[in-house]
């Protein structure tokens, strides 16, 4: 059956999918791929189907925030993907992490009201061992510094008040974004592996807020380079996810 979101079917995907938010990122990893094809087109979802080093695998936009991330979760389990790994942009949680820094996270507070209704608070968002290993590893073998620890998920982009993110920050949570908590959520209840990569774009604890680039791109050139940097971490540990 046809998925009403993604415009796909059993068959139509790998079993491992890379979903970043934003549909130019597809691109970009489509770009580092040794071959790739688009598969389907519709709202925020752009899905193509590629092959890196022999390993094949699917990419996938979700938009901004958790209930598509869910969404596009939920219907990639409908058609027997079995593993997602977040590729993504975040904000830094320390003072000490700069613009262009990596995150692995290896949990996420639900600040979000997606995962709430799959099941209680309480439950932890967390990603799978072998998934979060993978990314890990894949940095360390490309000689790349990542931070790696908890994160939290929140859906308000505009409501993150100084008192949230100092308590965010007391807590050690390294960064803040937007879709790891349902992803995590979605697909360990689903059956399937999950992960998060994310690309530092501000620091909240420091007071920089994201901001478009001087030269009209969405970030600025040193979070654009370790875009860069951080879809060859993800790709190098596709082809170590069996």
């Amino acid at each position: 059956m046809t998925q009403p979101h993604l415009l796909v079917e059993a068959g139509d995907v790998n079993d491992l999918v890379l979903v970043p938010g934003d549909p130019g990122r597809v691109e970009r990893i489509a770009a580092r791929c040794d071959e790739s094809r688009e598969v389907a087109r519709n709202r925020e979802y752009l899905v193509v189907d590629a092959e890196y080093e022999g390993r094949p695998l699917t990419i996938c936009s979700t938009g901004i925030g958790s209930p598509s991330a869910a969404i596009a979760a939920e219907e990639f389990a409908a058609v027997g993907a079995e593993t997602l790994v977040r590729v993504g942009t975040t904000g830094a949680l320390q003072p000490s992490m700069d613009v262009g820094d990596v995150v692995v996270a290896t949990a996420a507070g639900k600040e979000e009201g997606t995962s709430r209704r799959y099941e209680s608070v309480e439950y932890p968002a967390v990603p799978d061992f072998e998934t979060t290993r993978a990314l890990v590893d894949a940095a360390e073998a490309r000689d790349e510094d990542v931070h790696v620890g908890p994160v939290v998920t929140d859906d308000a982009y505009y409501a993150e008040t100084d008192d949230r993110v100092a308590d965010w920050t007391a807590a050690g949570l390294l960064a803040v974004e937007m879709e790891a908590a349902a992803l995590f959520t979605v697909a360990r209840r689903s059956g399937m592996r999950a992960g998060a990569l994310c690309t530092v774009d501000g620091n909240l604890a420091a007071g920089t807020q994201k901001t478009e680039a001087a030269d009209g791109e969405e970030l600025p050139a040193k979070a654009r380079n370790n875009v860069e940097r951080m879809i060859g971490v993800a790709l190098e540990a596709a082809t170590t996810l069996a």
